[in-house]
């Protein structure tokens, strides 16, 4: 009986060798520049019906103004028409506009507040 050699395993593939720095791509990184994020200023609205003190309470309460700064707000709002109570960013600001208009329906008062792009 004629003698065969034992049959080998197949060979791995050949292991990728070290790079000699021929040919590669350095990639840079760049530092990221982020932008500051949008402001927006929340605004009350001059009514006949709502009471001063209300909205000097609203002022004090939900903007942490004092009394003095509170005043000055709701005189803007009631000799112009319009008063920014404050500028804050898109989320907080409209956080506050739902907490004013939600204290001024529990109040029984037609308060408008509203948020613009500052």
């Amino acid at each position: 009986m004629p003698s065969n050699p034992p049959s080998q395993p197949p060979t791995p593939p050949a292991a990728p060798r070290p790079d000699d720095g021929q040919g590669s791509v350095v990639a840079e990184r760049k530092a990221a520049k982020t932008k500051p994020p949008r402001m927006y200023q929340v605004v009350m609205l001059n009514d006949d019906f709502t009471p001063m003190e209300f909205v000097v309470m609203v002022l004090q309460e939900y903007f942490r103004l004092d009394l003095d700064a509170a005043t000055q707000i709701m005189l803007k709002i009631h000799h112009d028409g319009r008063g920014v109570c404050g500028v804050f960013t898109k989320d907080v600001a409209a956080t506050k506009v739902e907490l004013v208009l939600a204290a001024a329906r529990r109040s029984g008062h037609p308060l408008q507040c509203i948020m613009e792009a500052a």
